[in-house]
């Protein structure tokens, strides 16, 4: 498995080790943000995660379930896997950010239909 991905140290794109940096570079990987969406939800089997989220591969959700419990935003509990209190404020913070990408669809479709 590859390094972990974890506040204060390098990442790609930048050894500065600051936290938005190993942030951005978590959520940037591949299927990250899809499998914290679907835990946001409710907790789910590793195989009610890998139907929820589509093509995922298993060996790939596995990698990043693995990721994501060492960033310490999921865990394993009885009812399956689950956003810690962390991963739960992080899915929150993202919010203001999901608000601003619907403002910018409408403009960028504006903008398109004049072309």
């Amino acid at each position: 498995m590859a390094k972990p991905i974890v506040p204060h140290q390098p990442v790609r794109g930048s050894d500065s080790g600051i936290p938005i940096m190993a942030a951005f570079d978590l959520l940037g990987q591949k299927w990250t943000m899809r499998i914290l969406w679907q835990l946001n939800q409710n907790p789910m089997t590793f195989r009610q995660l890998q139907l929820a989220c589509g093509q995922v591969a298993p060996s790939m959700l596995n990698s990043r379930i693995k990721q994501l419990k060492l960033a310490q935003l999921l865990l394993m509990t009885d009812a399956g896997y689950e956003l810690t209190q962390t991963g739960q404020a992080l899915v929150k913070a993202l919010d203001p950010l999901r608000d601003w990408s619907q403002q910018w669809a409408e403009v960028v479709q504006q903008k398109s239909a004049h072309f």
